[in-house]
């Protein structure tokens, strides 16, 4: 059996059956069986976490189109993906199968015997030139951040088959083999070429990135089972720079702590390099001292060993648990927290022994995650749950750092990630309302903030927080984009209704002002029958048959056309009515009042038009001018016996039918009642404020933003400040649709409401944040050190300086 068949009734990983024997020996085939057995399990939980990501994306796009076809398109795209994830995974593969049922094929293709010409010239397609070129240079990144293992896996699996070397497309579990097959499972999406770009860059993310550990372990099982086990590959020596102890030292601790790390080169270095982050941020604390060194222990006092240390935290951790929020803020200020560490260290210290101190190192640890805390306080929004869930993580990250120096030198730390998610979650999420949301999301972080309290410091304890979290996260998202979707398509809909209705109006003045009805007949016209003209245009288009049909209904109901087929009428009225949400007994009921109406007002016509006695030269002040034409009186002066009202069947009187038509609720109603709160303090759309040149600009530059943008709302009566998210906005009439974290719908206003709102200081758009609220306080905190440092100089004597 090939190695390309597979189990595709089962959710098992499929594997390779078999390696056609007449090829290679048996434990090559093996070997080559468990290798891609290996990679199959190790790639499932990428690809599904590469296309969870692209869907993400594809909606993230779709809230800031500002076209409504590239939004569906977004949306297209992200369904076909959804929809199709499975057998995503099944074809990617089937593509790697193939590529190792392959493997010597690359061989034969170079060999001077199978080298062959042109056998036929066609035109190069644009996009799949552009697809093809980004798939090498994905295939020429992974191979570029995976050089050492590939260089050993290329000849272990080339010892396998016989061949030399394998490199490239050759290598079959390669980074340029594994964005191929993404190219070629991708393909049967259909996707746009932006989206399969888009998708190319998540898998470069969430796939190519995370493939040391997998190639790392199917070399390890290669060299397990004797496949060259003395091949060492000899990688370039990397340099890393010794921290500065000048005034670089701020800008290299920042992008160090905000940034992967880099080797002197300039190019990314592997994860668990080490750029001595904490060193360069001691040496700015030493200079904010003046240069006087570490607040560290001194000759006749001892270190605190890490277990003293870990003990004495965990003590002020549970006193901190027990103290009142103002006095929990005041003891993990620096100072403070500093004072009662030493405390603890020192509680049942005997008389006449030397007091417990804490090392340089230990000491400026605790002082820099205090100050880290301090800066990510002052990067939240006041009020909330975020100030407190940040108290409480701090003693936990603290233990931790003490004895993980990994927590200043990685970015992808899991503690770092916890703090990042958790402050974010808190500060973006909780509005303080004391709402039922607002209690479920603040009990979860404070059960998982629980959690550090009760367990041992550790990276697997953060990251399963931190899974936890991001889990929870996942769900409140997928929440807020589905409630999201639903107003903007309701937005979307009723502006498309109100231009229905506004057509409708204008289509009945016209005639109004031709053939003006009366008393019933108008209230029913204007009342019933326009939201029926409202909803066929809405639904079939001006142009369309029903349109033209419901003209001509008007016309006869008018009297401007005669009415050929009652009965034919009777039941289009009456269907017309039960479409805008009448009862089917209220719809016969008005339909027959109509055409009594009808029938009154003709018969009203062909009266007056008929007088008693006419004068002298009636006949000939009667006659037309020439070119006029008169039209034939539209209904008989008889009604048929049809339209007669059954024998006990009452019909309500006049006043009752108006009545009833006043009271019922029109199509869009309910959103008008349910939204005017929430317009409470704009001006409505009869007075719009008179924009000035300053409002001019803010509303041509508002009408250009991309949706998905995000605004301030001041409340001035409470100072309290939230955040907005521009979800839709009509380019007609201007209306705005905003929504909150959650995707409920908040503030209705127009765009020229909008920008004298923005012109007042009472809103304003809030700028694109390209880094998270973590890296925020890093560079808030080197920032900090270095401006305390260079004053420290600048008030220093001249030969201090020196």
């Amino acid at each position: 059996m090939d190695v390309g068949q597979e189990q595709r009734h089962s959710r098992a990983t499929p594997s390779p059956a078999g390696v056609d024997s007449g090829r290679w020996p048996p434990r090559a085939r093996h070997l080559l069986e468990t290798s891609y057995t290996m990679m199959a399990q190790g790639l499932h939980e990428p690809l599904r976490r590469c296309l969870g990501s692209f869907a993400q994306q594809l909606f993230a796009l779709a809230d800031r189109a500002h076209d409504n076809a590239e939004q569906q398109d977004c949306f297209a795209s992200r369904q076909r993906v959804l929809r199709d994830r499975s057998a995503f995974e099944e074809r990617f593969l089937a593509q790697l199968a193939k590529a190792f049922s392959g493997i010597d094929a690359n061989a034969d293709a170079t060999s001077p015997e199978g080298a062959t010409g042109w056998a036929s010239l066609e035109l190069l397609d644009p996009v799949e030139q552009e697809l093809s070129m980004a798939v090498e240079r994905l295939g020429a990144r992974g191979e570029t951040q995976h050089s050492s293992v590939l260089y050993e896996l290329g000849y272990r699996f080339a010892v396998l088959v016989g061949s030399p070397p394998l490199d490239g497309e050759a290598l079959p579990l390669g980074p340029h083999a594994l964005a191929k097959a993404c190219h070629q499972a991708g393909g049967e999406l259909a996707l746009p070429m932006q989206h399969q770009l888009l998708l190319f860059s998540n898998f470069d993310q969430q796939v190519i990135r995370t493939l040391t550990p997998l190639y790392g372990s199917i070399n390890a099982q290669l060299l397990a089972d004797g496949i060259l086990p003395k091949l060492r590959s000899n990688p370039i020596p990397r340099l890393v720079k010794q921290p500065p102890r000048t005034g670089t030292a701020e800008a290299e601790a920042a992008a160090a702590a905000t940034e992967p790390p880099r080797t002197a080169d300039g190019t990314a270095a592997p994860q668990g390099s080490s750029i001595e982050v904490l060193e360069s941020l001691r040496n700015l604390l030493a200079q904010r001292r003046g240069g006087h060194g570490t607040a560290g222990e001194s000759p006749v006092e001892r270190v605190a060993s890490a277990d003293e240390l870990q003990t004495a935290l965990a003590a002020l951790q549970q006193h901190l648990a027990q103290v009142t929020d103002r006095a929990g803020r005041e003891l993990r200020s620096a100072q403070r927290l500093r004072e009662e560490l030493l405390a603890q260290l020192n509680v049942n210290r005997p008389s006449g022994a030397p007091r417990t101190q804490l090392s340089g190192e230990q000491g400026d640890t605790v002082e820099l995650v205090a100050m880290l805390f301090e800066q990510i306080g002052q990067q939240l929004k006041q009020g909330g749950n975020a100030h407190a869930l940040l108290g409480n993580l701090q003693l936990p990250v603290l233990r931790l750092a003490v004895t993980d120096h990994e927590f200043f030198e990685q970015r992808e730390h899991p503690a770092r990630k916890l703090l990042d998610k958790v402050t974010e979650v808190a500060n973006d999420w909780l509005d303080g309302n004391d709402d039922e949301s607002d209690r479920a999301l603040a009990t979860t972080l404070e059960q998982l903030v629980a959690r550090t309290h009760q367990e041992p410091p550790s990276a697997g304890l953060y990251t399963t927080l931190l899974a936890d979290i991001e889990h929870h996260l996942s769900l409140l998202s997928r929440k807020a984009q589905a409630a999201e979707r639903r107003h903007t398509e309701a937005a979307r809909g009723r502006e498309r209704l109100d231009q229905a209705r506004r057509r409708a109006a204008e289509v009945m003045a016209e005639r109004f002002a031709q053939s003006p009805p009366r008393g019933l007949l108008r209230t029913l016209m204007d009342r019933a029958w326009s939201d029926v003209l409202a909803l066929t245009l809405l639904r079939h288009g001006e142009d369309s048959d029903a349109f033209k049909t419901q003209l001509v209904i008007t016309d006869q109901l008018l009297g401007r056309l005669p009415i050929d087929d009652r009965q034919h009428l009777r039941h289009e009225v009456e269907a017309g009515l039960q479409q805008i949400g009448m009862p089917a007994e209220e719809a016969i009921q008005a339909t027959r009042r109509l055409l009594d109406a009808v029938a009154d007002t003709a018969a009203d016509e062909v009266r007056q038009s008929r007088p008693a006695q006419a004068p002298a030269g009636a006949a000939e002040a009667a006659t037309p001018p020439a070119g006029k034409v008169v039209p034939a009186p539209a209904v008989p002066p008889a009604s048929p016996p049809a339209m007669a009202a059954p024998p006990g069947d009452d019909l309500p009187s006049a006043t009752m039918l108006a009545r009833r038509l006043k009271q019922h609720q029109r199509p869009g109603a309910q959103h008008e009642r349910d939204t005017q709160p929430a317009r409470t303090g704009h001006q409505n759309s009869a007075s719009m404020p008179v924009l000035g040149p300053q409002e001019a600009s803010i509303h041509n530059r508002l009408r250009k933003l991309p949706y998905g943008s995000w605004f301030e709302f001041l409340d001035p009566v409470s100072g309290q400040r939230t955040q907005r998210k521009l979800a839709w906005f009509s380019p007609v009439t201007g209306n705005v649709l905003f929504v909150n974290r959650r995707g409920a719908r908040s503030e209705q206003m127009n765009l020229q409401e909008l920008a004298h709102a923005i012109a007042k200081g009472r809103v304003r758009e809030l700028p694109p944040q390209r880094e998270s609220l973590l890296d925020r306080a890093w560079l808030g905190l080197t920032r900090s050190l270095r401006q305390d440092a260079d004053a420290r100089r600048a008030a220093a004597p001249e030969s201090d300086r020196r």
